[in-house]
């Protein structure tokens, strides 16, 4: 892949790319904005190298996603490191947002629901249903076998159901 054609990648997949780091940090656009400024730093100086295996797109959101999980567990070192950590701040981070409307409040129960979800099965669908990723693509991303990626969708589904009916 020439230069020229990272480059039209990188701008063309930019967008979905901030949302994925987005949720790689815990909804922090701060980390999320230093994630993928770090993921393009990788790329374009040849230290993460697209090796066609792949779509561009799939291998791209693992850069992503194991630069959030490195950056993460740095970030973990240093606040472990400190004496006293401001949990009230951590607290302000949360969403707040009375919901107005009935569609926005399932919006709001709905991502409540998809925050309640093991890890794992929250990622897979969040790069099924919002990044329209494949469940083999997610699966890639993730680093982990097609048989697990599809065992973790099956069950956030059906856990979000329960949430939902009841």
């Amino acid at each position: 892949m020439t230069e020229n054609e990272l480059h039209l990648q990188l701008r063309h997949w930019h967008k979905d790319s901030f949302g994925w780091a987005l949720h790689c940090c815990v909804g922090n656009e701060a980390d999320a904005e230093d994630v993928l400024q770090n993921v393009y730093l990788k790329v374009l100086e040849s230290k993460a190298k697209f090796d066609g295996k792949s779509s561009f797109k799939t291998w791209l959101f693992s850069v992503i996603r194991f630069t959030a999980i490195d950056a993460m567990r740095r970030q973990k070192v240093r606040q472990t490191k400190m004496e006293t950590i401001d949990k009230e701040v951590f607290a302000e981070i949360g969403l707040a947002i009375e919901p107005e409307q009935e569609e926005e409040h399932d919006v709001q129960k709905f991502k409540a629901a998809l925050d309640t979800l093991p890890e794992r099965q929250r990622e897979v669908l969040l790069l099924v249903f919002y990044h329209e990723n494949s469940i083999a693509e997610a699966a890639v991303i993730m680093g982990i076998s097609l048989g697990t990626a599809r065992t973790h969708y099956e069950r956030g589904k059906e856990a979000l159901r329960k949430v939902f009916v009841n």
